[in-house]
């Protein structure tokens, strides 16, 4: 391949380069490309350009700014793949902090550095770990979607590192504390949200999303086949559960049931009471009219009590309390990844294998055994 450059004006040059032959006329294709600056830097643009044309990767420059392709890419992609609350937290992650500090670059023209950029901007305004490595997700995400597109020939978000971020060590309540708990919320609002996590370590949308239809108290199981969602955009929306792991049927404890059977009594009582302003949605956790629980609100509400109680511990920390539970009673990973509707019980046993008791004592003592079998013959 060749090319040349010559100077348009002073600090422009116009470099002119060979991109081999046009598939269907057969006809050489010429390129030509604008950079500022002086004839050497031109001249190590020439370079790069023909080792892209060489590689297979050249993309021929566009006027789209990154800000211009995240927008569309937003619009365009995000909103079909992911859900309504996760594609409104990758809006706020890329028009809070990637945008405003690598918005106006020509698209084609990023490069690590700006990427590293976004980064340092963050971390000047003492964002934490997670929302960097979050972020930069998310961004190295939608590059991804550029290569494929043609319109990046690499995604410079690969050569730059996400920080690393410190695993929170998880809290949980003990066996008295959630007694406690559950004794506290009794004949209140939250009664059955607290009920359920702690005793099926459902997650809060599932919760909220359970309907008495998929509730069989008889055989002492419950199905989880939809989640309730909260959006800016839509509000309150039910959906489908996010992977298939996560539709299941979870085995309910006696205590759970006859909780339920008492808080179905007091829901149709509520029922009563409301009259004609009662919508029936069929919900287990609901609000005295029948609509459905905010789950901000039921953050909120939670939050308040475990600060009186004394707990210190978020509604979702009771999803953990059960999981934590299950391992230190010797139940097997596999049942509990299963009942919290995890991807994969690696995941159960990634997070939660420093409860499970005796795990390190009992490989080391299997090795032990293993290798005294054979040095004692």
């Amino acid at each position: 391949m060749t090319g040349h450059v010559r100077q348009r004006s002073p600090g422009s040059w116009e470099i002119k380069f060979d991109d081999g032959h046009d598939p269907i006329t057969g006809r050489r294709k010429t390129r030509y490309v604008t950079v500022k600056g002086g004839k050497k830097a031109a001249m190590q643009e020439l370079r790069r350009l023909l080792s892209t044309v060489d590689e297979g990767r050249f993309v021929e420059p566009s006027k789209l700014t990154v800000a211009q392709y995240l927008e569309r890419w937003l619009d365009e992609h995000a909103k079909h793949a992911v859900s309504g609350k996760t594609f409104e937290r990758y809006g706020e992650l890329l028009r809070l902090h990637a945008i405003p500090v690598i918005g106006r670059h020509p698209l084609t023209r990023l490069e690590p550095l700006h990427i590293q950029a976004c980064h340092s901007a963050m971390r000047e305004h003492d964002l934490s770990a997670q929302t960097i490595k979050h972020s930069h997700r998310v961004l190295s995400q939608a590059l991804r979607q550029a290569v494929r597109l043609r319109l990046l020939a690499s995604n410079p978000a690969d050569a730059v590192d996400a920080p690393r971020v410190a695993r929170t060590e998880m809290k949980v309540i003990d066996q008295a504390q959630t007694a406690t708990l559950l004794k506290a919320t009794e004949g209140s609002s939250i009664y059955a949200p607290v009920l359920l996590a702690v005793t099926t370590g459902m997650r809060r949308g599932e919760i909220l999303g359970l309907h008495w239809k998929d509730v069989d108290l008889d055989r002492r199981s419950l199905s989880v086949a939809q989640t309730l969602e909260e959006t800016k955009a839509k509000g309150l929306v039910f959906k489908a559960p996010k992977t298939e792991r996560s539709r299941r049927t979870i085995t309910l404890p006696a205590i759970a049931v006859d909780g339920l059977r008492r808080h179905r009594t007091r829901q149709a009582e509520d029922r009563l009471r409301a009259g004609p302003i009662w919508i029936d949605h069929d919900l287990v956790c609901c609000r005295p009219d029948g609509m459905p629980l905010s789950p901000r609100q039921l953050s909120k509400t939670f939050a308040a009590l475990s600060r009186r109680l004394g707990l210190g511990v978020r509604f979702h920390d009771l999803r953990h309390t059960h999981i934590s539970h299950l391992l230190a009673a010797g139940v097997h990973p596999k049942v509990a990844s299963e009942r919290a509707g995890h991807a994969s019980i690696s995941i159960t046993l990634d997070v939660y294998s420093h409860l499970i008791p005796g795990m390190q004592e009992d490989a080391a003592n299997r090795i032990d055994e293993a290798l005294r079998a054979h040095l004692d013959r």
